[in-house]
């Protein structure tokens, strides 16, 4: 075991958390010379498995937690920006990086040598049981099936190159068709939709600034516009206008027990960062979008979904707002952590909000800590503090 990094990466309540497993927990970092060659420091001793395992990034790499504990049970070294999501799986966690999107094992506490390379990789969308990665540098969209993840071979699965790069997404449905956003790198415009032959049979131009995407009940799939969000179903598309003529839905969170998707909302154009108040809640059935007043801002990385389909929404007053997605009304805040407020730079650290179940996980970057928050009790089940601040937050899912 190396003592030394054991001692640099567990402190405070984090020690007083951890210490059992770590005595267990030995390396967990890459086991193979081509993986530390990729980035992240190389280890030939095994790691023990961690269960429901979250993952934090922080600057220089990423913290490895126990789920139910919040225990800190791994540290990996790994430089430059990195942003990580579910994989669609029980055991990994897709980590983009500098070079690509790489897969960790999260729950054997290493990243492994399957690497999608490609410059500024992008959004990773999970549904129906397929995991859908966007490169933005290439355009190209790689999607697979996340229970054929293994150690150092890739899936095998569908491949895609965008007509031209562009900061995109893509979303692979149950009956196989593709639907991927349509731009360049100048202007993005909106969304076509592949068959199982890769042929297209769907394509709608009307959405300036196309950005994200969710998915809601019965398969039907939005994305956002600068207008409004448009929103495909049963093989053809519809455009849903904002109630402003700039109003901007970037941001999505989707779930299958809810027709009605959660959506950020921005008016201002000209705005070198806006910090709005308002959310939208996009019906898919009415094909309606009606917004919903917080009284308090938040950022990209506040919006989830609960168990039974409500909204969440972390606001800069330090609350989970849970709002009905029926009624749009905020039914109750959740106390989760101090008042913040969002950096102009969208890479820099902000809370994070990530939901697993009936268990709200919220990272506090002031305080280098990390709360898990029962949903619906509202009552904070524990604690952790951390070596260093972290930026985003994540962890295992399977079953989307």
């Amino acid at each position: 075991m190396n003592k030394s990094i054991r001692t640099r990466t567990l402190t405070g309540t984090a020690l007083a958390l951890a210490v059992s497993t770590v005595l267990t927990a030995c390396g967990g970092k890459d086991s193979s010379a081509d993986a530390a060659e990729a980035g992240g420091a190389a280890s030939a001793e095994p790691a023990t498995a961690v269960k429901d395992p979250l993952v934090a990034t922080f600057d220089g790499g990423l913290y490895i937690l126990d789920g139910k504990s919040l225990a800190l049970t791994e540290t990996i070294e790994l430089s430059g920006f990195n942003r990580v999501n579910p994989a669609g799986d029980a055991d990994h966690v897709i980590v983009s990086t500098d070079s690509g999107f790489r897969v960790l094992d999260a729950t054997g506490q290493a990243l492994t040598g399957v690497e999608y390379k490609g410059a500024k990789p992008g959004h990773v969308v999970r549904h129906g049981g397929r995991t859908v990665l966007f490169t933005d540098g290439t355009g190209e969209v790689n999607v697979f099936d996340p229970a054929d993840l293994g150690k150092d071979k890739k899936p095998e699965g569908r491949t895609y190159t965008s007509a031209e790069a562009h900061h995109g997404v893509a979303i692979e449905l149950a009956n196989g068709e593709l639907l991927s956003t349509l731009g360049t790198e100048e202007k993005r415009t909106g969304a076509l939709v592949l068959d199982g032959n890769d042929k297209e049979i769907a394509r709608n131009e009307k959405c300036p600034g196309v950005h994200g995407e969710a998915a809601a009940r019965n398969e039907a799939v939005a994305v956002g516009c600068e207008d409004g969000v448009l929103i495909y179903q049963d093989g053809k598309f519809t455009k849903v206008d904002a109630p402003d003529d700039y109003g901007r839905i970037g941001n999505q969170a989707g779930s299958d027990a809810s027709p009605i998707l959660l959506g950020d909302y921005k008016t201002d154009p000209e705005a070198e960062l806006e910090r709005p108040t308002r959310v939208s809640l996009i019906d898919t059935e009415k094909k309606k979008v009606s917004l919903v007043e917080l009284g308090t801002s938040y950022s990209f990385r506040s919006l989830a979904r609960g168990p039974q389909g409500e909204a969440l929404v972390l606001g800069t007053d330090g609350a989970i707002h849970v709002i009905d997605q029926d009624s749009g009304k905020v039914e109750k805040k959740i106390p989760a952590v101090g008042t913040w407020q969002e950096p102009l730079d969208w890479q820099q650290t902000r809370p994070a909000l990530f939901v697993r179940g009936g268990t709200a996980y919220v990272s506090e970057p002031s305080e280098k800590a990390l709360h898990a928050i029962d949903l619906e009790t509202g009552r904070k089940i524990t604690s952790v503090t951390l070596p260093k601040s972290t930026n985003e937050l994540s962890g295992v899912v399977a079953g989307d």
